[in-house]
């Protein structure tokens, strides 16, 4: 490992004042009457209604499913004192005569209980703004449309391990990564520092707030969640809630390379991160940029600040596969620069990070075959992204619930990156029409149809040899078979551990 001395490196740049929110005070919850829509099973609402428990509101849940459904969450709020609970439906009086709605952030907001609460002036709010209009902590936040979740846990990383330095005391990771702070709020100081995912969900309800993070990293924008934004304009405009509220102390982090999320105004500071050569002035720009290639692959990298210029193998410390991987570092560094971070700390932060669960996982070897689990892989642009990440034969598992996004460019991709595709769910019928469409004379792809997850999985071994990858990357989301993406990705970690203990016992 080699040292650098980045002492006072972010000097250059514009004072970053570490400011928390401070634009709306959080309204009291003491013996208010709450209604909580939708309860869930990813743990969000559970952590909301506990926090507005312990804050003495008077609270409704109330959710669609039945209770069997919902055991998981019920069996955590056994012990909370909660008003009423009403499962299997609504009770339009929960929404006519409440003090506040905390709403499920899946849960559009044309919804006619949403709609009838502001028609009686009801004010409504998430768990993500619970929380953000109560943290004494400045915020950084991540979002985009691909590779959020493991820039957020690579930033937060790098904060981790320098927790402990001056001016920052601890780091939190919180948001859509699927950890609520609610319950961590007595512990968290002004001298922390709070890393956090928001989805599109997220933003659009925080946008009512007028909130914007200190430090807003936007990884890339596509076409996505297109089943609750009703357009495309919708889906960008809540993203960029991230940058429409920052002030000229703050700093935006900003994909380069991408040509829609360049253009996003925005009052803050601008740092960029580019791995490929879409701009001729990149000598102009402050931020992290990868200065050449070998092979197709990034061999070095600048840290660019005002007056200051740092050359950095970073592509050689990371150990997740993937260009892509190497951009969320990127993005990641640009935004610890601003924290005057040391770049030791970085290095040792990067070297030391493993691929989140369900996000290109390695999840074990069978046979010489190996097995990822890719299953965080919702949108086509991910699937394609995991695809190229190998350059042995994949035989690829993809389907799933159609949210209405243009699959063509992914069933391109599998035309021609892969030996066998097995197809899943709603999307299956469309996504096979399109790889024919896309299919060489000199071959393509086995298309195979499953019936079930376990089909599927067990069509992809059948169909694999020793030597290839056998890769669940869907580029879909995962409602119509699964719970989640994570109950699609633990099936398939199950069923590599079923196949691997069979063939030690034969």
């Amino acid at each position: 490992m080699v040292s650098f001395d980045t002492s006072g490196m972010s000097q250059n740049l514009p004072q970053f004042q570490k400011r928390a929110f401070s634009r709306r005070s959080a309204i009291s919850l003491a013996g208010r009457h709450v209604t909580v829509l939708g309860l869930g099973t990813l743990g969000g609402a559970v952590e909301a209604v506990k926090f507005l428990a312990a804050q003495g509101a008077i609270v409704t849940v109330t959710d669609e499913k039945p209770a069997g459904k919902l055991a998981t969450s019920l069996a955590e709020l056994a012990q909370i004192p909660i008003h009423r609970f009403v499962l299997g439906g609504h009770d339009d009086d929960d929404f006519s005569h409440a003090d506040l709605i905390v709403a499920n952030p899946a849960v559009r907001p044309d919804h006619r209980l949403l709609k009838l609460a502001r028609s009686r002036g009801i004010p409504i709010t998430t768990e993500v703004q619970l929380f953000l209009e109560r943290c004494p902590a400045p915020v950084a936040a991540v979002t985009g449309s691909n590779g959020k979740s493991t820039t957020t846990a690579m930033l937060h990383r790098i904060c981790e391990l320098a927790s402990g330095s001056p001016g920052l005391r601890r780091a939190w990771l919180g948001g859509n990564i699927g950890v609520s702070l609610l319950d961590q709020l007595p512990a968290i100081t002004s001298d922390d520092f709070v890393v956090m995912e928001l989805s599109s969900f997220q933003l659009y309800w925080l946008n009512q707030i007028e909130w914007s993070p200190n430090i807003a990293l936007v990884t890339n924008f596509s076409a996505n969640h297109l089943d609750w934004h009703d357009t495309l304009d919708d889906y960008r405009s809540a993203k960029q809630t991230m940058l429409r509220w920052q002030n000229e102390s703050d700093v935006a982090v900003i994909n380069l390379d991408d040509p829609d999320v360049c253009q996003w105004p925005g009052p803050a500071l601008r740092l960029g991160f580019q791995t490929g050569s879409s701009s001729s002035d990149i000598t102009t720009k402050s931020g992290v940029f990868s200065e050449s290639k070998q092979e197709g692959h990034s061999t070095s990298q600048i840290l660019r600040l005002p007056h200051t210029e740092i050359r950095l193998p970073v592509s050689s410390w990371l150990q997740v596969k993937g260009e892509h991987n190497l951009q969320n570092a990127m993005a990641a560094m640009a935004a610890a620069s601003v924290l005057d971070l040391p770049i030791d700390v970085i290095e040792t932060a990067l070297r030391s990070y493993q691929a989140l669960p369900h996000r290109l996982e390695f999840v074990g070897a069978c046979a010489g075959r190996e097995f990822y689990n890719d299953s965080l892989a919702t949108t086509p642009e991910s699937a394609i992204l995991g695809l190229q990440a190998f350059t042995q034969p994949v035989i690829l598992l993809a389907g799933g619930y159609d949210k209405g996004v243009d699959l063509s460019s992914m069933s391109k991709v599998i035309s021609q990156a892969c030996r066998v595709v097995v197809l899943m769910g709603q999307t299956a019928p469309a996504i096979h029409e399109q790889i024919e469409q896309h299919r060489q004379p000199e071959g393509g792809p086995e298309v195979i149809f499953a019936s079930s997850p376990h089909d599927a999985f067990n069509k992809a071994w059948e169909n694999s040899q020793p030597g290839e990858v056998i890769l669940l990357s869907p580029g879909c989301a995962s409602y119509d078979w699964f719970v989640n993406f994570r109950d699609r990705g633990e099936q398939f970690r199950q069923f590599v551990r079923e196949l691997a203990k069979t063939h030690e016992e034969q």
